[in-house]
């Protein structure tokens, strides 16, 4: 009768507290996350869920056990360049729902002069163990490594952080996120630029193959996003697919803002226990419905990563059928119909198949087509939102994003860009022969 007492007693002051808990948006008064992201509370997560192995340890008279926490967010933030400002923010923005006994968030951050001037305007690299407060205008989480210079640039340095954010911070599971620009595959301009995280200091970056090997040196995480833009392309996903579960991203440009880390992490935080799959979906929402709510056009998604060597099959089948059936000016005009992005040579893959099928009149063709979309719709992007834009101001015209489901790819005007043969999917797939054929006269 006492036990039963003592549990009850015990789970009504949890209930208690969780009844009362919330998050105050309005610390500051120059970045009001609170008007901009939405308010968004982070109730505690439920005893049951969070305490019930300590409980019973205490009931039962054995020594309290530790509690491995359920998710590490590994956020490698480089700000070596005009984003730093955003850097900023978004530590701010983590710090509105900050660790927890079940949730670690560590980020590693860059800056350089020339930019942002706050939080005592520090140059150089530190790591971070984010923890919560209700300042919105500065970082008061701990130090826990000051890094000095660091290529932010070199895919090594994220191998660096991530080795030491598992060592130092151990969960069940893992998440990686790259913050910083994003180019997809390629930039499309000269110099050539390729991959994500560019480090003006150093003038360097991350190029696709080299992302792929850091998950691989990392030993792989649960869940990958880039927080970057143009990053969700069949070609960079290919390098992911087997050190990963679930791989998040954009195939058009991020606005500035980027990820919303408060409202990202929140429910995360109320629910620690989150699958990989939840976790990637939370992603997806938190992102889309800031945008929706600024009435900014914006895509993101997430793939299974599991899936991905199918993409390349069915990839393969469509593109033989296509040049099998000679239907070369079917293909360049639902290639020049197609939905394109900021780089204009990335295509959304459905969007071209689906002007490819609805043109042919060749059964292989609508039936491998058919079989492509159907899978990228039902098999390989688990989760797609999108934000149409609806023009700006001075002149930017509207932009209906709906046709994008959740993966571009690269589809030139001419000749392939310098570097796709060093690509995975350039080896396995037969994309660039068909880019090729395509574009023969």
């Amino acid at each position: 009768m006492f036990k039963k007492f003592a549990l009850s007693a015990v789970t009504l002051s949890m209930l208690g507290t969780l009844a009362s808990a919330e998050i105050a948006f309005d610390g500051g008064k120059q970045i009001n996350l609170k008007e901009e992201l939405g308010a968004a509370e982070v109730p505690a997560a439920s005893p049951a869920a969070q305490d019930k192995g300590f409980i019973m340890d205490w009931l039962f008279g054995k020594p309290a056990q530790k509690v491995m926490p359920e998710w590490t967010i590994m956020v490698f933030m480089n700000g070596k360049n005009n984003l730093e400002p955003f850097a900023i923010k978004d530590l701010n923005e983590m710090e509105v729902v900050g660790s927890s006994a079940r949730l670690n968030i560590v980020v590693e951050t860059g800056r350089i002069e020339g930019y942002d001037t706050s939080n005592g305007d520090w140059m150089g690299t530190r790591r971070f163990l984010i923890k919560k407060d209700t300042d919105t205008l500065k970082v008061n989480s701990p130090v826990v490594q000051d890094m000095g210079k660091v290529d932010m640039g070199d895919y090594k340095s994220v191998i660096d952080f991530g080795k030491w954010a598992k060592q130092k911070y151990p969960a069940k599971k893992y998440m990686l996120i790259v913050w910083n620009h994003g180019s997809g595959w390629e930039k499309g301009v000269k110099p050539v630029l390729k991959g994500i995280s560019y480090d003006e200091e150093t003038n360097n970056h991350i190029n696709t193959p080299q992302l792929g090997q850091v998950l691989k040196a990392i030993g792989g995480v649960d869940v990958y996003g880039s927080d970057a833009c143009l990053m969700q392309m069949a070609e960079v996903v290919y390098e992911l697919k087997d050190n990963v579960k679930y791989i998040v991203g954009s195939e058009e440009v991020e606005p500035g803002d980027g990820y919303t880390y408060n409202t990202f992490l929140a429910p995360l935080a109320a629910k620690p226990a989150m699958t990989p799959e939840e976790l990637a979906k939370t992603a997806v929402d938190a992102y889309s419905d800031h945008y929706k709510d600024q009435k900014t056009g914006s895509t993101q998604s997430f793939i299974k990563a599991a899936s991905i060597p199918m993409l390349l099959t069915l990839t393969n089948d469509f593109s033989y059928a296509v040049t099998q059936a000679g239907e070369k000016t079917l293909a360049k005009s639902a290639r020049d119909s197609a939905l394109g992005f900021s780089i204009s040579e990335n295509k959304d893959l459905y969007d071209f198949v689906s002007r490819v099928v609805a043109g042919t009149k060749k059964p292989a063709v609508a039936e491998k087509g058919k079989a492509l979309m159907s899978f990228i719709t039902g098999g390989l992007v688990v989760y797609n939102r999108t934000n149409n834009s609806p023009g700006s101001p001075w002149g930017g015209p509207a932009v209906d994003y709906s046709p994008a489901k959740g993966v571009a790819i690269y589809m030139p005007y001419s000749v392939l860009g310098d570097g796709y043969a060093d690509l995975q999917w350039a080896k396995y797939s037969n994309w660039d022969e068909f880019v090729n054929w395509m574009n023969k006269p």
